[in-house]
């Protein structure tokens, strides 16, 4: 089960007690303060793992909890430390403050780490507050209280390639055979609910990834149909794919409604390298597909494919791989 979007409430431990303790050896009946110090209370540590593709482990588990400092002991003995807790999250999890919003990381890379909530320091024996004048001082700090939040986790896929298109367009099919991802595909709106992502094999020791997610409709930057929910996962993309079915009564329409929702979740996608993609020609006569003008003078390559018989799928391909290495160029400059 794909899932995206956790809320857990992390507590690091408290601080170990300094303790009050005087030497007793023999011929010293009246030793000195040796009360040891506490040891840390242990955090809460969020940490990339790229061999998870869900957060789907913290839907059920929701409280994380380190274990106390232990106290110190006589003998100026301090107290064990106590063990970090490692929260292993996908890589691409956002994690951010429940109470603010505020963004707290962004854990893109593998093994990158994140201390959401540091442990209470040990307190101090009472053999630190011995002086000349006061030689047996009968009190020792307590530990200090570990932090504790909310957060939430949502996880942004990392994906070369965003497919978007409306419910039905045949985003699933196109990717089924361009790839080797396998998603539910049937005829009808909103087939899929959540996003897939797919690796495509262009030329050997050459590939990139593709995510489609679900259907956006118009509205959908306001939470209407699936879109809201899903379009952060093409925020990291190095391009968008339009994809658009050559049989549709307006082409146009269809293309400017997915632009004005892009627009209204995240004024940058605009700003992204960008393919349209024609969808099902097997269904269209030559002589019957008409391209809207306002596409034709768009700066925007324009792809004819068919997922069915197999159209124009090698030159996507060869497209695709062309605007992403233009990105990356662009983007090293």
């Amino acid at each position: 089960m794909f899932i995206d979007q956790a809320r857990i409430k992390v507590i690091a431990g408290n601080g170990g007690h300094g303790v009050i303790s005087f030497r007793r050896e023999k011929y010293v009946p009246k030793g000195g303060p040796d009360g040891g110090d506490g040891g840390k209370g242990g955090d809460v540590i969020f940490q990339a793992d790229a061999n998870l593709q869900t957060l789907i482990d913290y839907r059920y588990k929701r409280i994380f909890k380190a274990e106390s400092g232990k106290h110190g002991q006589g003998a100026k003995k301090t107290g064990r430390n106590a063990a970090n807790v490692i929260i292993k999250v996908p890589c691409g999890t956002v994690i951010k403050d429940a109470d603010t919003g505020e963004v707290l990381a962004d854990l893109v890379d593998q093994g990158q780490e994140f201390v959401a909530v540091r442990g209470g320091k040990g307190g101090r024996g009472n053999w630190h507050f011995a002086t000349p004048t006061k030689r047996t001082p009968r009190y020792a700090e307590d530990g200090q209280a570990g932090e504790n939040r909310v957060v939430l986790l949502e996880l942004k896929l990392n994906a070369d390639v965003g497919l978007v298109g409306l419910p039905n367009a045949g985003k699933s099919t196109l990717l089924s055979r361009i790839s080797a991802a396998r998603p539910k595909i049937a005829d009808y709106p909103f087939t899929t609910l959540t996003p897939n992502l797919g690796i495509v094999q262009y030329k050997e020791h050459q590939s990139f990834v593709v995510a489609d997610i679900p259907g956006l409709i118009r509205g959908a930057h306001q939470g209407k149909g699936l879109g809201l929910n899903f379009l952060r996962h093409i925020e990291r993309t190095n391009i968008l794919i339009y994809l658009l079915d050559a049989d549709s009564d307006d082409i146009g329409r269809d293309f400017f409604i997915l632009r004005e929702e892009l627009e209204k979740y995240q004024l940058e996608l605009l700003s992204k390298p960008s393919l349209i993609v024609l969808s099902k020609m097997d269904l269209v006569a030559d002589d019957k597909l008409t391209l809207p003008r306002a596409l034709q003078n768009l700066p925007v390559p324009v792809c004819y494919v068919s997922a069915i018989s197999g159209e124009g799928l090698e030159k996507l391909k060869q497209s695709i791989w062309q605007l992403i290495q233009k990105s990356k160029q662009s983007g090293e400059q």
